[in-house]
C-alpha cells in the first residue's frame, strides 16, 4: 500500500479489562494493593542487599539487581491499567505506546539474563562451593550486570527498528490494557506475517530457549549434587525451589504471549495482568519466604530505620 493512502496515528485506544463496573472495582483494589505491595517488597530487598554487610555477596548483589528489574516492570502498565480502569476513553499516544514497547522488552531481557546468571550462581556454589568466591567474582557480577542491560537494549531496539515506522490504516484500537508487540502489529496495514514470525523468533524462541537452559541447569545441579550426597539433595532442592518458582512464573506467560499460534484475548489479558503485577509481588515473597537470612537482615534494617527515624 503507498504510503500516502494511511493515516497518521498520534494515539491509541485501549478496550480495557472489563466493562462491568463490579468487575472494575475488584481489579482496581486488588491491583492497586498488589502494585504498592510489590514496589514496597522489591524497594525492601534493594534496601536491605545495600545496607546490610551480611548481605555483600554474589547471590544477593543479582538478587537486587532483580528486585530493581521487577520494580521497573510492574511500573510499565499496572500504573495507567489501575488509572484508566474507571475511565470511559482509555488512550496512550503513539510515543507513549512505543516507551511501554520499548521497556518492556528492555525489561522482559535483562530479567531473562539475570535468572540465568542466577542459575549459574547457584551451580558455582553448590557444585564447587571451594572455588564459589574465585568464579564468582564482583568482575563477574559486573560482567552479568552489564550483559543483562546490553542484551535487553540489543533485543528491544531490533524488535522497534522494524515496528516504529508501520503503516497504519486508521484502525487505533487495541484490545488490551496496554502496548506490545503482537497487538499493534496487527493495526498496521501492510502484510504483516513476516513482521509477526520475526516478533516470534526474537522474543517467543529466546523465551522457550532461555526457559530450556534454566530447566536443564537446575537438573544438572540437582543430578551433580545427588552423585555426592543424598542429603544434599534436599537442601539443593530447598534452595532451588525459589528460582525454579520464579521461572515458571516469569517464562509461562511470555512463552504463551509469543508462542502460542491462536491465544484467547481474555485468556491473554489475565495471563498480562499475572506478569505485571502479580509476578512482581511474588517475587520478594519467594525469595525470602525461606531465605532466614534475608528475612535476619530485613528485620536488623527495619530497625535501623526505625531508630534512626526515632532518633530525628
Amino acid at each position: 500500500m503507498d504510503g500516502t493512502n494511511h493515516s497518521v496515528v498520534s494515539e491509541f485506544v485501549f478496550m480495557g479489562l472489563s466493562n462491568s463496573w463490579e468487575i472494575q472495582f475488584i481489579l482496581f483494589v486488588f491491583s492497586s494493593m498488589l502494585y504498592v505491595a510489590s514496589v514496597m517488597g522489591n524497594a525492601l530487598i534493594i534496601l536491605t542487599v545495600n545496607l546490610d554487610s551480611h548481605l555483600h555477596s554474589p547471590m544477593y548483589f543479582l538478587l537486587a539487581n532483580l528486585s530493581f528489574i521487577d520494580l521497573g516492570g510492574s511500573s510499565i502498565a499496572s500504573p495507567k491499567m489501575i488509572y484508566d480502569l474507571f475511565r470511559k476513553r482509555k488512550v496512550i499516544t503513539f510515543d507513549g505506546c512505543i516507551a511501554q514497547i520499548f521497556f518492556i522488552h528492555v525489561i522482559g531481557g535483562v530479567e531473562m539474563v539475570l535468572l540465568i546468571a542466577m542459575a549459574f550462581d547457584r551451580y558455582v556454589a553448590i557444585c564447587k562451593p571451594l572455588h564459589y568466591l574465585t568464579i564468582m567474582s564482583p568482575r563477574m557480577c559486573i560482567f552479568f550486570l552489564v550483559s543483562a542491560w546490553m542484551i535487553g537494549l540489543i533485543h528491544s531496539v531490533v524488535q522497534l527498528a522494524f515496528v516504529v515506522n508501520l503503516p497504519f490504516c486508521g484502525s487505533n484500537v487495541l484490545d488490551s490494557f496496554y502496548c506490545d508487540l503482537p497487538q499493534v502489529i496487527k493495526l498496521a496495514c501492510t502484510d504483516t506475517y513476516r513482521l509477526e514470525f520475526m516478533v516470534m523468533a526474537n522474543s517467543g524462541f529466546i523465551s522457550v530457549g532461555s526457559f530450556f537452559i534454566l530447566i536443564i541447569s537446575y537438573i544438572i545441579i540437582l543430578l551433580t549434587v545427588q552423585k555426592h550426597s543424598s542429603a544434599g539433595l534436599s537442601k539443593a532442592l530447598s534452595t532451588l525451589s525459589a528460582h525454579i518458582t520464579v521461572v515458571v512464573l516469569f517464562f509461562g506467560p511470555l512463552i504463551f504471549f509469543y508462542t502460542w499460534p491462536s491465544s484467547s484475548t481474555h485468556l491473554d489479558k489475565f495471563l498480562a495482568i499475572f506478569d505485571g503485577v502479580l509476578t512482581p509481588f511474588l517475587n520478594p515473597i519467594i525469595y525470602t519466604f525461606r531465605n532466614q537470612e534475608m528475612q535476619v537482615a530485613m528485620r536488623r534494617v527495619l530497625r535501623q530505620l526505625v531508630s534512626y527515624r526515632t532518633i530525628s
